[in-house]
């Protein structure tokens, strides 16, 4: 009987999460009225909640694990708190980016109670911390007008956080990446790589003259060579491409973009000669099946899992997905991919394609130069790890070690998107105040001819 319910469970999951996909893309065509608009919104949200539902009736089921039930009320409670925060104190906020969010947290808090529910549980904490902490960052984003004034604070931050890191930080699966305070253990760069975008934006949008250029480039390399030192490649690298994107559309300079990348090629190939874990991670790449039992066992175990679960996945615990190393950080996706379909997977990615979408909508319609810069970076920076996270778990790239921006396990990586996810519904705050207020001040100049 769990068996079928199972079976049923993992289809229904499925159409869920199409119709939910198919109305993140339906809400942003421009022929959509408001009012239709609405109504997918609250179609959204419904499906948020019966996912939450189905889902963790068959964890329960397998399991008949009551703290499930009281880990699900708590999820409950906390979905419907976060939609009323930006739903009745931002009144222009981007609902579409909301739900996102949700959609993709409430996912990892699926496959997190699946796989570790202890985890699950710390996850929550953290996401529930992150929503008092974050539900503020919009207003003060669209309020107030210091943060294009903070260039070299930012500089001084971020440099000196990743040199602690690099000098006193311990060291996770070859790469110096967190600060363990106590029985708290936190990852710096996660934070750093938002205070880096703004350093970028506050520094271009003074000036893109040569001398000025070479000054940021320095200090944006400074902070990618401290992430070299640290053997964090993978943070080097989503450091790298942002300041790309932000430098080129400061400069509309093609030769800076071709210099960065090339440089990067350089410093790539010198990477995989210097470091040991580089070489491991290219040899797993190439040719895991011939090196399983040692450098490819990982992503010949997410290889096999993916490919286990098909079209429709096998059903939650019906899986293997704890064979995967590490699966409940870098390699979520797979085990995501192994119980719930490809057909799900697929749709997490559109979900997040969906976002990224939304990311680069907000910075071209943003007026003030600095803002569109923060906002386009911050997309590149949201598209970078994500693509990077699932190019390595599908063998397209080398595995980076990254996490998948508000799936994967992590409260650093956690607390880091919700910021990003805050400061971007900001940038659409403003935006559409500013929009208001023109068609205000046209309205009063119409009364007064």
């Amino acid at each position: 009987m769990v068996h079928l319910f199972v079976s049923i469970s993992r289809f229904t999951l499925i159409i869920m999460f199409a119709i939910y996909t198919y109305d993140c893309f339906a809400a942003l065509k421009r022929k959509t009225s408001e009012k239709r608009q609405n109504r997918i919104y609250h179609r959204q949200n419904g499906i948020l909640y019966l996912m939450l539902l189905n889902a963790n009736a068959v964890l329960f089921a397998v399991t008949m694990d009551f703290r499930i039930l009281v880990l699900l009320g708590a999820e409950m409670v906390f979905f419907a708190v976060t939609l009323a925060i930006y739903r009745h104190f931002y009144r222009n906020a981007s609902r579409s980016l909301v739900n996102n969010m949700c959609m993709l947290l409430a996912i990892g808090f699926i496959i997190l109670t699946r796989l570790n529910f202890e985890q699950a549980v710390r996850q929550f904490i953290i996401a529930a911390a992150a929503v008092v902490i974050t539900c503020f960052i919009p207003v003060l984003v669209a309020k107030l007008k210091v943060f294009n004034k903070l260039a070299w604070l930012y500089a001084l931050v971020g440099l000196a956080g990743l040199a602690v890191v690099a000098v006193a930080g311990s060291t996770d699966y070859g790469a110096k990446l967190k600060l363990n305070l106590g029985p708290v253990s936190i990852q710096p760069s996660e934070f750093i790589k938002i205070i880096f975008v703004f350093f970028c934006g506050a520094m271009l949008v003074k000036s893109t003259e040569f001398i000025h250029v070479v000054k940021t480039t320095i200090i944006a390399a400074l902070h990618v060579l401290i992430l070299v030192i640290s053997r964090d490649l993978g943070g080097a690298l989503i450091f790298l491409i942002t300041y790309l994107a932000i430098l080129y559309v400061a400069t509309r300079q093609p030769g800076y973009l071709v210099l960065g990348l090339g440089s990067g090629a350089v410093a790539s190939v010198a990477a995989y000669f210097l470091f040991s874990h580089v070489r491991t991670r290219v040899i797993a790449w190439e040719n895991p099946l011939s090196v399983i039992d040692n450098e490819g066992y990982q992503i010949s175990q997410s290889l096999f899992a993916i490919g286990t679960g098909g079209w429709f996945g096998s059903g939650l615990y019906q899986g293997m997905p704890q064979k995967i190393p590490v699966v409940t950080k870098d390699f979520v996706f797979a085990a995501i991919s192994e119980e719930m379909g490809g057909f799900f997977a697929l749709c997490l990615i559109f979900v997040c394609i969906s976002c990224l979408l939304m990311f680069f909508n907000i910075a071209m319609q943003m007026k003030d130069l600095f803002y569109k810069l923060v906002a386009l970076g911050l997309a590149t920076l949201y598209g970078t790890q994500v693509f990077l996270t699932l190019g390595g778990v599908t063998k397209f790239i080398p595995s980076t070690g990254v996490t998948l921006p508000l799936v994967s396990y992590g409260g650093s990586s956690l607390l880091a998107s919700m910021i990003l996810f805050a400061i971007i519904q900001g940038l659409y705050v403003l935006h559409v105040n500013e929009g208001e207020l023109y068609e205000d001040n046209k309205k009063k100049q119409k009364r007064f001819n």
